[in-house]
């Protein structure tokens, strides 16, 4: 004969469509009008969305343990958000950092390129400034098209104009970008 060693199996084997309740519904509720914007507020503190998630999970969980003592639940944000940056502070006094010395340098060698901050910056004013000198409807032809990501049937609508204006216009506005001499140097 065999005994359960978990006292909650059958609760395990249920059916998946059977719901728990929380004891702080307005946890719940209060989880799910918030998260995007506590979630922001943890990116901005780990520069990276995994780690955000995580960060928020746990400041969450501080926070639904301590639920019965928070007395103004006005101030709900205020508590998540401390609880978001003490914990980021811990884990960071928590990191382990292994140092060993070498006779290289770790750092690999500067791409050239695109992925220098600088030129990319510079490529970005250079054709910004080619486009500030396009006549003003073809400006306006190649914004929408290219930096809002609209269709030339979109870009047609917005602007009063036919499919095929905007499709000879959006071309003779790409030949003169070609041809600009300041985007030349940048290639």
């Amino acid at each position: 004969m065999t005994t359960p060693v978990c006292t909650s199996a059958s609760d395990a084997a249920a059916p998946a469509t059977a719901t728990r309740t929380l004891p702080y519904p307005s946890f719940t509720s209060y989880v799910r009008a918030r998260r995007p914007v506590l979630l922001r507020t943890a990116r901005s503190l780990t520069g990276n969305p995994s780690d955000a998630e995580d960060l928020l999970q746990s400041a969450l969980t501080k926070t639904y343990v301590a639920w019965e003592r928070i007395e103004d639940h006005r101030a709900l944000d205020g508590y998540v958000r401390r609880a978001l940056v003490n914990t980021r502070t811990s884990q960071w006094r928590k990191r382990k950092v292994d140092e060993f010395a070498t006779d290289e340098l770790p750092e690999p060698e500067p791409a050239v390129g695109h992925d220098d901050p600088a030129e990319r910056q510079a490529l970005h004013d250079a054709m910004w400034r080619a486009i500030m000198r396009l006549p003003v409807r073809q400006r306006a032809m190649v914004v929408l098209r290219y930096y809002e990501d609209l269709s030339e049937a979109q870009t047609a609508e917005v602007l009063g104009v036919s499919v095929g204006t905007v499709k000879s216009a959006v071309s003779r506005a790409l030949a003169k970008l070609r041809e600009d001499p300041e985007l030349g140097l940048t290639r």
